[in-house]
């Protein structure tokens, strides 16, 4: 069974930083399919970062050149460092294995979908 345990979320300043962790268990593909979305109140879900099926990395518009996505193998965990945060950051983040996960607004998940249960980011002075 698959299972991904997100941390790191938090209030943080706008121009902050934060770092989000998903530990992943029974997933053995290692990084590929694995990205983060988030969503925030009446909005759509937005794929943020994620990892293609050879395993190359992908940022919505929204936040390339900001945040970075990367995984450690020896850990079995993705992480998305977030640079310079916005207000327009705050959302709840979920990390995904879904090779469905493709960046921008839209994303609804495949039926074969894992998400954690996500983690809250507010960007605030």
């Amino acid at each position: 069974e698959v299972q991904l345990v997100e941390s790191g979320g938090g209030l943080v300043q706008p121009g902050g930083s934060l770092r989000l962790s998903c530990a992943a268990s029974g997933y053995t593909y290692g990084r590929a399919c694995m990205g983060w979305f988030r969503q925030a109140p009446e909005n759509e879900r937005e794929g943020v970062a994620a990892f293609g099926t050879d395993g190359a990395a992908t940022y919505a518009d929204s936040v390339k050149g900001r945040f970075t996505i990367f995984y450690d193998n020896a850990k079995n965990t993705l992480y998305l460092q977030m640079n310079n945060l916005k207000p327009e950051d705050t959302a709840k983040y979920y990390c995904a294995a879904d090779c469905a996960l493709k960046v921008g607004l839209g994303y609804a998940g495949s039926p074969a979908h894992y998400w954690g249960q996500g983690t809250q980011v507010t960007v605030s002075s």
